[in-house]
């Protein structure tokens, strides 16, 4: 047994027949170009897709057309309404000790500053943001407050990124009630180069910020805490126009591959179709569409249906708060008793390491089954003890959907995630097709085995 697996000890065959397929699949998986040439069309053809502009309807359009080109039984767009906001134009600098441009980006739900003037003010230095936490209230007036903090170590994971994130997410919240002007943030990112980081912040009781909320490059947050530790006054100038643009209508594309015996019952897969409007989106999350397309379109290519039917969806806004997943979750909420299995593509491109899963006990012999089909990917069997299955299937597992995880290396992710360097230069196609390969064999045999991935417990609770 190579190490990191974890076999469960009562085997579950797999028909020879169905093993034979998978491992077809696989193999011609690796040989294909399917996935490059999708998220090759969609970064290059509709490029940046912030959630709710006009970019992200072209993407949809884009999807549909694209679904209609394979072989997929069905494709629906299936709409729904989000409040839209817009990043506007930055002007960020130190104007003390000496003048110097820093490299910045509005965070999601930032305010903007004053109309009339743009904002001048002394900087107060924030170690993290547990400092800043600790202000009273109307302590910041008249001045910006800068929190500072690590960047983020790069791991095959990604652990680390919840805890450095709450800089980004909460940090206005406190900057505000302490009266600041504006609220400057290290970048939630774990490259060295001068790209900063945008991401969303965490509304407060349905509210947002009203002041500017701007995260700027790990470089720039060093050069800062340099001045700060040399005891040099800090000053900046600062102007951004971003803001909120009122409701408008975003969507989910759903591709359907119907099943010949047991067509009611779904296996979904998919990724996000929006992202941040500073790179193409390629990383985050455009490869997970192109993985999960072209996985699904390959098993469509057999000479028949799968048993169940196989669903792709490409969530909509999922940058700004998971919005097409809960809208999913709402819009199908009397079928997901039926939906079987669940997992999504969103933590970039690179090579698919481990397997992991959140299924019903009895159904953990047959996942591992599925995971020896994977071995030869160099795709280890993770725990029975990882529920999640991605960021879209939230919704879907917090009702009782099954899920499971094919995780990625995801060393350079949060080098590329939200930044201008998300671009499609930085996918590797071999490690692309890798992905296919693993998710082609994994959807397909879930889609046929007997087996209930959800138990009789879950089962007789999602019938209620």
């Amino acid at each position: 047994m190579l190490a990191g697996t974890a076999f469960a000890q009562d085997a579950f065959e797999i028909d020879p027949a169905r093993a034979e397929t998978a491992e077809a699949l696989m193999a011609q998986a690796l040989e294909s170009d399917l996935a490059w040439s999708v998220v090759e069309s969609l970064t290059t053809e509709v490029g940046p897709r912030l959630a709710g502009s006009e970019a992200e309807a072209r993407a949809r359009a884009w999807g549909e057309v694209l679904g209609q080109s394979l072989s997929f039984d069905s494709v629906t767009v299936e709409p729904f309404t989000m409040p839209f906001w817009e990043r506007g134009e930055l002007e960020i600098s130190i104007t003390a000790p000496y003048d110097m441009a820093l490299h910045g980006t509005a965070l999601g739900g930032s305010g903007r500053s004053p109309i009339l003037r743009p904002i001048n003010s002394d900087v107060v230095y924030f170690r993290n943001v547990d400092a800043l936490t600790a202000v009273a209230d109307g302590s910041l007036e008249g001045k910006i407050a800068f929190v500072d903090g690590d960047p983020l170590v790069a791991t095959q994971t990604g652990a680390g990124y919840g805890p450095a994130n709450q800089r980004r997410r909460i940090g206005w919240q406190h900057a505000e009630r302490a009266g600041a002007d504006a609220i400057v943030v290290r970048s939630v990112g774990s490259d060295h180069h001068r790209n900063p980081h945008t991401g969303m912040i965490s509304s407060m009781d349905g509210d947002w910020a009203s002041i500017p909320v701007i995260a700027i490059s790990n470089p720039d947050a060093d050069h800062l805490r340099r001045l700060h530790n040399n005891g040099s006054p800090l000053a900046m100038h600062l102007r951004a126009t971003p803001g909120w643009h009122g409701e408008v209508t975003s969507g989910n594309v759903v591709l359907d591959i119907v099943g010949s015996e047991l067509p009611d019952e779904i296996v979904l897969i998919g990724g996000h179709l929006d992202s941040w409007d500073i790179g193409t989106g390629a990383v985050d999350d455009g490869a997970g569409i192109a993985i999960t397309v072209a996985a699904a379109e390959l098993i469509a290519q057999l000479p028949e249906r799968p048993r169940r039917t196989i669903r792709v969806v490409m969530f909509g806004a999922e940058e700004v708060g998971l919005l097409g997943a809960r809208a999913y979750a709402e819009q199908h909420a009397d079928e997901l008793g039926n939906h079987v299995l669940a997992t999504e593509s969103d933590f970039g491109a690179g090579r698919i390491w481990q397997f992991a899963s959140n299924v019903d006990e009895g159904a953990n012999p047959a996942v591992d089954a599925i995971g020896r089909i994977l071995l030869p990917l160099g795709v280890l069997r993770g725990g029975n003890d990882v529920p999640g299955g991605g960021p879209d299937i939230i919704p879907m597992a917090m009702q009782g959907v099954p899920t499971v995880r094919l995780n990625q290396d995801g060393m350079d992710y949060f080098d590329l995630h939200h930044t201008p360097d998300d671009t499609l230069d930085k996918i590797d196609p071999d490690a692309l097709a890798q992905n296919v390969a693993a998710y082609a064999a994994m959807v397909y045999l879930a889609a046929n085995l007997d087996v209930d991935f959800r138990g009789p417990a879950e089962e007789a609770a999602a019938e209620e």
